[in-house]
C-alpha cells in the first residue's frame, strides 16, 4: 500500500536508520506484532516492558510507511469536539476519552525519555477561530473541557494580537500538548524491545492468520510459520484489508517543512502548535531545530498516482494559508509531501478484537488527527485486554460500538 508521496521530513532527516533482519524461520512468542510503524512500536514496546514476549514483523523498512509522513502533532484534543462526543456517548464517556488523550501526553513523554533524542518537548497549542461564527461554538467548547478539569483558556482578539501577531476572533489555548520525531521514536523503541530479548524483523509480509482456542498461526509470505499466544495488527491503514466491515475512510494529507528560522522571528511559535476550526484545517508546529511543519488541505483522494501529482500545489496554498494567519512569516519551504490518513465516523479510534477474527487477534487502528495519542492509550488498552484486566476504554474504543 502506497501511503505517501513527495519527500517527508523525518525520512529525509533521519534515513534508514537500522536495517532489521527478514524472517527466516519459524518462532514462538506471547504476542506477534504486525507493523513497525509508532503504534506497532508503542505497543511493542509497552508489552515487553512488562515482560511479554514479543516478535514484530513489518513488511517495509522500520518506520517508512505512513509514521515517516506522520506531521506528530501530539494533543489531547480529538478531531470530534467534546461536545459532540458527549451528544453521540454521553458526558461520561466523552470526558473519559478526551481525559485519556490528556493522560497520555505525559505517558508519551515518559516513554520517549527512556529512549532520548526523539525531539520530544511539551508545548501549547492554539485552536483558532477561523471565522467569527466560529466564536461561540469555540467559547463553548472551552467551557466544557475546563468542566472535565481540562485546561482550555479563551483569548480574545487582543490577547491574539498581543501575544501571538495573529488576528482573530479568538482562540482556545491549552497547555497539554507536545511534539516528537515519530520516525527516530519509532527506532529507538524496537531496538529496545530487541534488547529485552524481543524479536523485530523488517521485510516480512503477513500472509495468512490461522486463530485457535489457545493461540494464532500467522504465515509469512516466506514461508516462517509464528506461533503466538495472540496477534495484534498494527499495519495502519492497511489493517482494513483484513477486516470485512469497513469502519474508516482513507484520505489524503499534504504538508511542507521550512527551513530553519531565526527563533525571534518565530517567537512563541517555538512551543506552541497552531490549528484551526475550519474543515479541513491548516495545522504548525515548530520543530527543535527551528523549523516550522505546516499541513492540512486534506482530501478524499486515495490513489498514489493523483496525490502525487497534488503535492506541489498543495504547499503552495499551504503557504497562502501561513502567510494569511502569520503574514510576518516568509519562510522558505524545504521540502514538501502527502500521507494516507483514514477518519472513522467519530474521530475515535478501534482497539481490540473484532466477533470476524475472535479474541485472540486484535487491531490497533490509530485512526484520527491525534493517531500517536491514541497509539499511547491503545498500548495500554491492548495490554490489559492481552492480560485479562479490564480497560476503562475498551468499550467506546472498540468495535462494539459501531
Amino acid at each position: 500500500m502506497d501511503l505517501k508521496s513527495g519527500y517527508p521530513w523525518w525520512a529525509v532527516r533521519n534515513g534508514l536508520i537500522h536495517a532489521f533482519p527478514a524472517l527466516q524461520q519459524d518462532l514462538r512468542c506471547d504476542v506477534l506484532v504486525v507493523g513497525g510503524g509508532i503504534t506497532g512500536a508503542l505497543i511493542a514496546d509497552e508489552l515487553s516492558r512488562h515482560g511479554h514476549d514479543v516478535a514484530v514483523i513489518e513488511q517495509r523498512d522500520i518506520g517508512w510507511g505512513s509514521t515517516a509522513a506522520s506531521t506528530a502533532l501530539l494533543q489531547y484534543e480529538i478531531d470530534t469536539h467534546l461536545l459532540e462526543l458527549t451528544e453521540r456517548y454521553g458526558q461520561d464517556a466523552a470526558a473519559l476519552a478526551y481525559r485519556a488523550c490528556a493522560e497520555a501526553i505525559p505517558a508519551l513523554g515518559e516513554v520517549a525519555r527512556g529512549v532520548k533524542d526523539v525531539d520530544f518537548q511539551r508545548m501549547d497549542s492554539l485552536y483558532l477561530a477561523s471565522r467569527h461564527r466560529d466564536v461561540p461554538r469555540l467559547m463553548a467548547e472551552g467551557e466544557a473541557r475546563r468542566s472535565i478539569g481540562l485546561d482550555a483558556r479563551w483569548l480574545g482578539p487582543e490577547a491574539l494580537r498581543e501575544r501571538f501577531d495573529v488576528d482573530a476572533d479568538g482562540a482556545l489555548l491549552t497547555r497539554q500538548a507536545a511534539r516528537v520525531d515519530p520516525y527516530r521514536l519509532t527506532y529507538a523503541l524496537l531496538q529496545r524491545v530487541r534488547r529485552r530479548g524481543g524479536n523485530v524483523h523488517d521485510r516480512t509480509v503477513l500472509h495468512t492468520l490461522t486463530p485457535t482456542a489457545r493461540g494464532v498461526s500467522a504465515v509469512t509470505e516466506g514461508g516462517a510459520t509464528i506461533h503466538a499466544r495472540h496477534v495484534v495488527l498494527a499495519m495502519g491503514y492497511a489493517n482494513q484489508t483484513w477486516l470485512q466491515q469497513r469502519v474508516a475512510r482513507n484520505r489524503s494529507s499534504y504538508a511542507f517543512i521550512t527551513d530553519p528560522i531565526d527563533a525571534n522571528v518565530l517567537g512563541r511559535l517555538r512551543h506552541t502548535m497552531v490549528w484551526e476550526s475550519a474543515r479541513p484545517y491548516l495545522y504548525l508546529r515548530a520543530t527543535g531545530d527551528r523549523r516550522l511543519l505546516v499541513g492540512g488541505l486534506d482530501d478524499a483522494i486515495d490513489i498514489p498516482a493523483r496525490r502525487d501529482r497534488r503535492v506541489q500545489a498543495k504547499a503552495g496554498k499551504l503557504m497562502k494559508q501561513l502567510r494569511h494567519w502569520f503574514p510576518r512569516l516568509d519562510p522558505v519551504p524545504a521540502f514538501s509531501w502527502a500521507g494516507t490518513f483514514a477518519e472513522t465516523a467519530d474521530g475515535l479510534p478501534f482497539f481490540g478484537p473484532h466477533d470476524q477474527w475472535g479474541p485472540r487477534v486484535h487491531f490497533a487502528m490509530a485512526y484520527g488527527g491525534n493517531g500517536i495519542t491514541y497509539s499511547m492509550i491503545g498500548a495500554q488498552l491492548l495490554r490489559a485486554r492481552i492480560e485479562r484486566r479490564r480497560h476503562p476504554l475498551a468499550g467506546l474504543f472498540g468495535f462494539g460500538r459501531l
